[in-house]
């Protein structure tokens, strides 16, 4: 069947189950011609964990702190697989992340200093 995916949901209510994904026929309006195109609604998007990017170097890194992180030094990892502060994007909501490691420990402002100021020493 060349017009459709076939996929597999991955989470929610529906985990597992088959669905078929359709070309959707898209018409854009700000153009100063009439066109329309056929095109599958899908975009690709990788994901991994904080452990498994460990030893790897990434260009852009974006990470999620809905959920804590599990143990010491977790997020020093995610946030240093980058060169530079402006590939690394972070999603940590108010009120959902918590230091779970200790109670004075540093905060995320004081990680991306410590993860992008460092001087090398000869």
């Amino acid at each position: 069947m060349p017009h459709v995916i076939e996929a597999t949901i991955l989470t929610g209510c529906a985990k597992g189950e088959d669905v078929f994904i359709p070309l959707i026929p898209l018409a854009p309006t700000d153009m100063p011609f009439q066109f329309k195109r056929l095109q599958f609604p899908v975009r690709l998007a990788f994901a991994m964990s904080i452990n498994k990017a460990q030893g790897q170097s990434l260009k852009v890194a974006g990470i999620n702190l809905e959920s804590p992180c599990f143990s010491h030094g977790q997020i020093y990892v995610a946030c240093s697989r980058v060169g530079t502060g402006k590939n690394l994007y972070v999603f940590a909501p108010d009120g959902k992340t918590k230091n779970i490691v200790y109670p004075t420990s540093f905060t995320i402002k004081t990680l991306f200093h410590y993860c992008f100021t460092k001087t090398v020493h000869k």
